[in-house]
């Protein structure tokens, strides 16, 4: 089976059909409050569903700048990775908080 892709531009979309034209009249002709924007197939998710959450490779936190001072002997086994040394110095960082972040939610 072979499938054709379709790449459109905003200003080069495909005129609608009458049948489309329609459907979007009808909705358009509808109040708000009429209009159940909720799937079916992704229903909501309550904070419970979310409390075990891991970020996902999309996640981009904020980065901030910092000076510090850390021991030679850290620093020379990070580069000792090589390139990267800062990435794995911030994923131990993030693991450590993590963990301690997990540590106080199980003990309250």
């Amino acid at each position: 089976m072979t499938t054709k892709t379709f790449s459109y531009s905003p200003g080069k979309l495909p005129p609608l059909t009458p049948g489309e034209e329609a459907q979007l009249a009808a909705l358009f002709a509808r109040p708000d409050s009429e209009i159940d924007l909720a799937d079916p197939d992704a229903p909501e998710l309550s904070t419970q569903h979310w409390q075990h959450a891991v970020r996902g490779k999309y996640f981009r936190p904020l980065k901030a700048q910092v000076t510090t001072k850390l021991d030679a002997d850290v620093i020379a086994w990070l580069k000792a990775g090589g390139r990267g040394y800062q990435t794995r110095m911030n994923a131990i960082l993030r693991s450590a908080m993590i963990a301690a972040q997990r540590k106080s939610q199980d003990a309250a």
